[in-house]
């Protein structure tokens, strides 16, 4: 009989040569345990999934009940299920009063390929507007919206009537035209390593939308749900879109994406013709219980606030004369080196020696991302980042 690795191996797709073929058997908090008791340090929230860390008893509690009442019943939109009404509600109310109508998903990329056929229904306009160096996920529609050959050409032809523009390029502003149905961007360019708007940038691009009649969709998948420092990323900058994707932390650990916009907007796909989304497991019955608690747990403490003393903990100790350059949103840090190499080698050496799991970002293989789950104490914080700087040192010796 093979054992758990072996099968793995042998019968679960890859998607790249190299997985980290890490087995975990358990997990708590910003820990993950291996069936030989090793304890890896999350410091990337599994891509900011698990802000609350893993197996947060509120979540866990809120799964069990909801699985002794009922699992799936019908596809999305049809049956009222309390977990979906009650977590739409809660999400409405975070939001202006105009963003009250909430389509959920399986995941983020879901909910990108369902914003995007929204506008173009909304608009009846085809033109897509996406920036160069952005990640939206990988299904056709989302994959076309990458600037990035080496992902895209071996799909080709993807979906048409995409452009690009330059993230924080207002001169790039003008290419948004009567013709533009939406200009889709994250509202923190996470995987260009944490790229923020500069200059009031997102305060030209939504005056530029509104003029030509155009949809601002922001994607928040990666940098909502009190990453950085706000229930919302566009907090920060003091503008509203006019869609706005959630997923990973949505879910608390579970799998879950939405769209959210106005009734209006909406509307646009319900008739002419009926079903214009529909999807068969999105704001499943479990997951939206998961997620309900997650935004309860988030809202009602001050883990929130709590972020920028954890960022400013970690920008102090993270000092090392191999990083070059520190960006941040929130608790989205990327630490750049002067090569890709050093970078690699440092996440290879945190893992095996230290037991500290890091990540790179897609479109910037120089830097290393920290995310940890937002309930990281400061006294693991200091912990975590002597480990860090045990690494720099000895892979600069």
């Amino acid at each position: 009989m093979p054992n758990i690795r072996q099968l793995f191996q042998s019968n679960i797709a890859k998607t790249n040569t190299t997985p980290l073929s890490i087995e975990i058997s358990s997990s708590e908090g910003i820990y993950m345990f291996g069936p030989d008791g090793n304890r890896y340090w999350d410091m990337i929230s599994g891509i900011c999934v698990s802000s609350l860390g893993h197996r947060e008893p509120g979540i866990i509690a809120a799964i069990r009940d909801q699985c002794d009442a009922y699992l799936h019943t019908m596809v999305y939109g049809e049956f009222i299920l309390s977990p979906q009404a009650q977590l739409a509600g809660a999400l409405a109310e975070s939001l202006p009063e105009h963003m009250n109508c909430v389509y959920f998903t399986n995941s983020g990329s879901e909910a990108v390929e369902g914003a995007l056929k929204t506008a173009r229904r909304y608009t009846g306009r085809t033109e897509i507007i996406a920036c160069s160096n952005a990640y939206h996920g990988s299904t056709m529609g989302s994959m076309s919206l990458m600037s990035d050959d080496y992902f895209t050409r071996a799909f080709r032809p993807l979906i048409p009537d995409i452009r690009h523009i330059g993230f924080n390029n207002i001169a790039d502003l003008d290419r948004i035209t009567d013709n533009t149905a939406c200009v889709i961007l994250e509202t923190v360019q996470a995987e260009s390593g944490v790229k923020i708007p500069q200059d009031k940038y997102l305060t030209h691009l939504k005056r530029k939308c509104d003029e030509s009649g155009a949809l601002l969709i922001l994607d928040e998948i990666q940098v909502g749900m009190g990453r950085t420092g706000k229930l919302w990323a566009f907090e920060n900058y003091n503008i509203m879109p006019d869609i706005l994707l959630t997923a990973k932390a949505l879910g608390g650990g579970m799998p879950l994406g939405a769209f959210i916009s106005t009734k209006s907007i909406m509307a646009s796909i319900t008739k002419n013709p009926i079903l214009g989304h529909i999807t068969t497991f999105g704001g499943h019955p479990v997951s939206c219980a998961a997620g309900l608690a997650s935004f309860h747990i988030l809202t009602s403490g001050s883990l929130i606030h709590q972020v920028a003393s954890k960022r400013d903990l970690f920008l102090k100790l993270l000092r090392h004369p191999l990083i070059i350059e520190k960006r941040h949103a929130g608790l989205l840090i990327a630490l750049e080196f002067e090569f890709s190499e050093i970078a690699q080698e440092i996440i290879h050496r945190a893992l095996k020696y230290e037991r500290l799991l890091l990540d790179f970002f897609l479109f910037n293989g120089k830097s290393i991302r920290i995310a940890p789950p937002l309930t990281i104490s400061k006294a693991q914080i200091y912990e975590a980042c002597l480990k860090f700087l045990r690494v720099l040192d000895s892979n600069n010796s």
